[in-house]
């Protein structure tokens, strides 16, 4: 509709001091020819828009004009409560701002936009943890959000996902939480690399500039980081059985590729869990714990196993070579 989009050129003109005809033509979808219409009907209706030509020209308002915008659509305010929804706000420390912004849209609304915005809120339900995920540490982003917005390097302490730990000065581009985890995208040595925010162990903003590559827009280096991920073989979900007096050492040792930890009920001597390895050989791993750790599938991982004990076997067994006391001469 034409007032939709009248609303939306003078929303964008207030947030930015000046827009080419065809940035907005690009935004809204219509032509260059139906900008310019718009920009005179704006005008004419008594909207101090103008435009300037050439190489660094655009259409702009007048400096210092506001205007108080509550032309909401009801689809457009159900929208912005169901981005309440989710629980990024809380992690960036921003629960109490987003609790006042969508007081004042509220305020803001039409009378009988307000309750299908409320129920919006109520009974569409955004929760970005899966299923059974397992118990998972707490992200500390103050720091790393003050460098990304102070454009400061940072100092990370950082434990990777097999357990080494190692020492970065990252340049950050963004912040991006995807299924409930945050990650911190940024460049190391002029590479970009990608760090759950969860296995930092701790973060410095060194009082120096941030380094990043020039030209690089944040979105296309999170693009490009995903896409080295989705590239990535899908790895091996292995399911076992754990003796539950042996859940919590089990837990410990094989944390970082548990996908749903073991969770003993009262009077059962097993427990189900699920670990995320990348590779099926990685289920050797599991053959410390001897009989109390049954892996059930997949198959790849019994193989593994049945292998990995046929060795040790043969080693340690009593034709093997490196078990038997040895031969009284």
């Amino acid at each position: 509709m034409k007032s939709d989009r009248l609303l939306s050129i003078l929303l964008l003109l207030q947030t930015r001091s000046r827009v080419t005809a065809g940035e907005l033509a690009e935004r809204l979808e219509v032509s260059v020819r139906t900008v310019h219409r718009d920009v005179e009907a704006l005008s004419a209706a008594g909207v101090p828009v103008y435009a300037e030509r050439g190489r660094r020209g655009g259409i702009a308002l007048l400096p210092g004009f506001r205007t108080d915008v509550s032309g909401l659509t009801a689809p457009e305010a159900q929208a912005l409560f169901v981005l309440a929804s989710g629980g990024a706000h809380g992690a960036l420390g921003l629960d109490g701002a987003l609790g006042s912004a969508l007081r004042k849209v509220m305020a803001a609304l039409p009378a009988p936009h307000r309750p299908a915005a409320e129920q919006m809120s109520r009974r569409i339900i955004v929760e970005a943890e899966r299923w059974r995920s397992g118990p998972r540490a707490d992200a500390d982003l103050g720091v790393l959000k003050g460098a990304l917005f102070g454009d400061r390097r940072l100092l990370l302490g950082y434990r990777h996902g097999g357990g080494r730990e190692a020492e970065y000065t990252a340049d950050p581009y963004a912040l991006v939480a995807k299924a409930g985890v945050w990650y911190l995208v940024a460049d190391v040595a002029g590479e970009p690399r990608l760090f759950r925010a969860d296995r930092v162990l701790w973060a410095q903003e060194l009082d120096e500039p941030v380094r990043r590559r020039p030209g690089q827009d944040p979105v296309a280096v999170w693009e490009e980081l995903r896409g080295q991920v989705e590239r990535r073989p899908e790895g091996v979900r292995v399911h076992v059985r754990v003796r539950a007096s042996k859940a919590a050492l089990f837990t410990r040792i094989v944390g970082p590729f548990l996908e749903e930890p073991p969770e003993p009920e009262a009077g059962a001597e097993w427990c189900g869990a699920v670990l995320a390895y990348p590779e099926a050989r990685a289920a050797r791993q599991l053959l410390q714990f001897g009989a109390d750790v049954r892996v059930s599938a997949p198959h790849s991982a019994r193989e593994v196993i049945a292998e990995g004990a046929a060795e040790l076997a043969a080693l340690y067994g009593p034709q093997g070579g490196g078990g038997g006391a040895p031969e009284e001469r």
